[in-house]
């Protein structure tokens, strides 16, 4: 392993289960402010304001390539027109991963992580991204299955607010928030307008400090939607799971 890498990580132990365990996390000590958005992941339940985000970016950034899936690769088409053949490639084609049948499995895959996690003076991470043909991603915009909206019905059932908890979308939100030294993460279509006059004004990048603001609101929203589901969950009565299902 590189010195410089050696350097950047600490050993914690832990007890458990009656034995000290060891855990290496890396130190960052080196970043760049600010970082050029190249790269985009789009995956969203609502998709209003991606009619001006997206031109937008362009503009400013006409280099700009974006990953994306299912209902909002089809939006983005729209959007983009014939544009979207230089700058639009679907999540299953950058990682060679199908979509499983339903959407349930789209985006967690090495590829994505690796690009959502990577640092950007950790030679490891480097030639991770270099062996597996992956790109660092600098910005992610993702919100997530309604799954409040989808229990405000009072027929609705255990076995249909399953369904709409969402599992990708908040792992990329935790992923990219908690790389905030890098990665802007985006969860609020009311904050698009503020960020796109951000990037006009700074060149098609993003300031330390918007991203970790960004990464503080990621944080509360995956909290919140996890509190619903607790919540919501934990207030049906076992019958109410059990009609659900042949058993």
């Amino acid at each position: 392993m590189p010195q410089n890498v050696m350097e950047d990580i600490l050993a914690l132990e832990f007890f458990f289960w009656g034995e000290t365990k060891t855990m290496s996390i890396n130190i960052v000590k080196r970043i760049d402010d600010p970082v050029k958005v190249n790269h985009v992941l789009i995956s969203v339940s609502d998709k209003t304001g991606l009619e001006s985000l997206i031109p937008g970016m362009l503009e400013i950034n006409p280099e700009i390539r974006i990953f994306s899936t299912g209902g909002t690769y089809k939006r983005l088409t729209e959007i983009l027109g014939e544009r979207a053949g230089k700058c639009l490639t679907q999540v299953s084609d950058y990682t060679g991963q199908p979509e499983t049948q339903g959407g349930l499995v789209k985006t967690l895959d090495f590829k994505i992580y690796l690009g959502l996690l990577t640092e950007t003076y950790n030679e490891s991470h480097s030639a991770d991204l270099a062996r597996t043909s992956a790109v660092p991603i600098d910005m992610v915009i993702v919100n997530l299955y309604p799954f409040k909206k989808t229990v405000l019905n009072p027929d609705v059932t255990v076995e249909q607010a399953r369904g709409n908890i969402d599992i990708g979308g908040p792992c990329m939100i935790r992923a990219s928030a908690k790389n905030y030294l890098r990665v802007a993460s985006v969860v609020d279509p009311l904050d698009y307008p503020d960020i796109l006059e951000k990037l006009k004004k700074q060149d098609g990048s993003t300031s330390l400090k918007l991203r970790y603001q960004l990464a503080c609101r990621a944080f509360g929203h995956t909290a919140e939607y996890d509190r619903n589901i607790a919540d919501w969950l934990s207030d049906r009565p076992a019958d109410d799971i059990h009609s659900c299902y042949n058993i």
